[in-house]
């Protein structure tokens, strides 16, 4: 049901590409814990149905870099689904406080269109834990582990001289049509660590998305299905009204 009225108040957008500045819709799951400090957050992302389309699908973990309480920007992590990578890519990438891209080292996997994007073949169905953490001063890693072969991959490290991580939120960014085939992301085991044996789990999150004047798409959702909050494109209509915040076992 479109929400257009006689006084000129836009549609609700159900297909089309996403008119932001970007060219992207997206989507966010923000962690309800502590805002940090921390020293490692950690997430699993399974893509329960992947995209059946050409364009760039981006679902990713992102921290806050603090040194002593002084934000010093974010760094994002995860899984795309890239036209330039057919069979899946990686990302751990970011930007300074005041605008700018952090620097990073190199990495053993090759690169897509940069720096940031690198190949990794990665499978539907299948869970992936992505781990960032600093194993050395100035420097914070991410690195990814395919859970049904159990072997971590570093991706890179990012070169910021901060202290510790805050602020962790997982999210999705679509740059496909808001009308293309729909696709599902899965969540779980988020979580922060304060210290090495300290862990605290993130099992609510508040919800937000793109509005329809910054150009996102309105038939997307997030909710609960058993353990993992899941992010889904695609819907055949606009989303019904939800709650702001999703409590896993709710």
């Amino acid at each position: 049901m479109s929400w257009l009225s006689r006084f000129g108040q836009p549609r609700e957008r159900l297909s089309g590409p996403p008119t932001s500045s970007n060219g992207a819709s997206s989507f966010h799951l923000w962690w309800q814990v502590p805002g940090g400090p921390f020293q490692e957050v950690s997430a699993v992302l399974e893509i329960a149905r992947p995209p059946s389309v050409s364009r760039l699908y981006f679902w990713a973990l992102q921290v806050s870099f603090l040194d002593r309480g002084r934000d010093l920007g974010a760094g994002h992590t995860g899984l795309q689904w890239h036209p330039g990578a057919p069979a899946g890519a990686v990302n751990w990438g970011g930007y300074h406080a005041g605008g700018g891209v952090l620097d990073g080292t190199g990495s053993d996997l090759a690169p897509v269109d940069g720096p940031h994007t690198r190949h990794f073949p990665w499978s539907a169905g299948r869970p992936y834990r992505f781990r960032v953490w600093s194993p050395v001063p100035g420097a914070w890693r991410s690195e990814i582990t395919d859970l049904s072969a159990g072997q971590p991959t570093v991706i890179r490290d990012l070169l910021v001289p901060a202290t510790s991580l805050a602020n962790p939120v997982v999210w999705a960014e679509v740059f496909a049509r808001c009308d293309d085939p729909p696709t599902e992301a899965r969540w779980s085991h988020l979580e922060a660590r304060p210290g090495p044996d300290q862990v605290i789990p993130a099992t609510s999150v508040r919800l937000t998305y793109q509005s329809h004047a910054d150009g996102g798409c309105a038939n997307t959702l997030s909710y609960v299905e058993g353990s993992s909050f899941v992010q889904h494109t695609g819907l055949p209509a606009a989303r019904p009204p939800a709650p702001d915040v999703l409590s896993l076992g709710s």
